[in-house]
């Protein structure tokens, strides 16, 4: 059996490779990929941001998979379920070694040997290390957990990494029932937030500039929306977004746009000891202006979050089932492409043509 990877050769050039596929190893799993999303972070990548992320690895890790074979010693899942071929699971994109000095202290998302397979050149067995593929390799180390029936395969693609991390980073920041939160940007990330905000009972504000985004979050249930068109300027959405709490600010921002200049901009929008969820900017050496003395007065609060403890991934699925009538997480995709125009799709992406593009293996 043959089957296909995305590859990274030089920034924003990518090229389609084809691989043997083996049969997994004991504690493997050998995915076929049902779809893979165009994560935030995966356009950090493909520009050639990311530090770990080299040239000549294999893009992708938002995705669905559907079990082809199971590796010695694997006939469950990370929560007990039963596994077998054919079922759908959904797979942290990392791995918790337990074993690193950031693991034995309980940081669980910072392993630093968390992309020990993810960053292997494609050439190296077993070479599907990434999403954008035909198949993917679970490795030992790599939870993953069944999907439930009822969870659409649309909405089940979501839940790592965009689900997890929000659920995993909006419980670091201690959002309570009640507060008022601003998410700055609407995209996967800044939706998930939103969902996951409105569940907990908080009020939510979301601030955008691309109409069908905020169309989105108003689906999504943002209580009020702040259009980028409209309020050009950090000073004037920190005055909307102050007249719209009263005149004290948010008590948290969750800042998922990606852009250096939103995070200078996100301790203004928060009161006088609010919290600020740092998710966006991954990338080091990006730099922006930034007043650290209204930090300070004001005892603001930053709270960065990157990847997340891997069993948030179940309560993303359980988070999907319980609120499937509630949160359109389908829509969430709004554009399908095949593997062969996975160039197209993060070509839409990064001129955000798109909400969030979705590839679907076998169109």
């Amino acid at each position: 059996m043959r089957g296909t990877v995305v590859v990274l050769v030089a920034p924003r050039q990518i090229e389609l490779q084809t691989y043997d596929v083996a049969g997994p190893g004991p504690g493997e799993v050998l995915l076929e990929v049902v779809r893979a999303n165009v994560c935030g972070s995966e356009l950090h990548i493909w520009r050639g941001h990311h530090p770990t992320v080299k040239m000549g690895s294999v893009l992708g890790h938002e995705m669905l998979g559907r079990v082809l074979a199971l590796g010695a010693g694997v006939d469950r899942d990370y929560a007990g379920a039963p596994l077998r071929p054919g079922d759908r699971v959904v797979c942290a994109y990392f791995i918790t070694c337990r074993k690193c000095p950031a693991c034995q202290a309980g940081r669980f998302n910072l392993c630093v040997n968390c992309y020990r397979y993810w960053s292997q050149p494609a050439d190296a067995p077993p070479h599907f290390h990434g999403a954008f593929g035909t198949h993917y390799y679970v490795h030992p180390d790599q939870y993953f957990y069944r999907v439930p029936d009822e969870i659409p395969d649309a909405a089940a693609a979501s839940a790592n990494c965009a689900l997890s991390e929000l659920l995993f980073a909006l419980d670091q920041a201690g959002l309570a029932s009640g507060e008022q939160v601003v998410v700055q940007g609407a995209g996967g990330l800044g939706l998930c937030a939103l969902a996951v905000a409105k569940a907990r009972g908080a009020k939510t504000i979301v601030i955008d500039g691309v109409p069908g985004r905020l169309e989105l979050a108003h689906r999504f249930g943002a209580d009020m929306v702040i259009d980028f068109r409209e309020h050009d300027t950090p000073e004037e959405r920190a005055a909307r977004v102050a007249a719209l709490t009263g005149g004290a600010g948010a008590d948290v921002a969750v800042e998922v746009t990606g852009v250096p200049a939103a995070f200078a901009e996100s301790i203004h929008l928060v009161r006088p000891g609010g919290r600020v969820v740092e998710l966006g900017n991954i990338s080091p050496g990006h730099l922006t202006p930034f007043d650290p003395g209204t930090l300070t007065r004001r005892g603001v609060q930053i709270l960065p979050a990157i990847r997340y403890h891997p069993w948030y991934l179940k309560r993303a699925l359980d988070f999907l089932a319980a609120t499937r009538a509630r949160f359109p997480f389908e829509a969430l995709l709004d554009a399908e492409y095949p593997l062969r125009d996975v160039g197209r799709a993060l070509e839409d992406s990064d001129q955000r043509r798109v909400t969030r593009a979705s590839l679907v293996m076998g169109r």
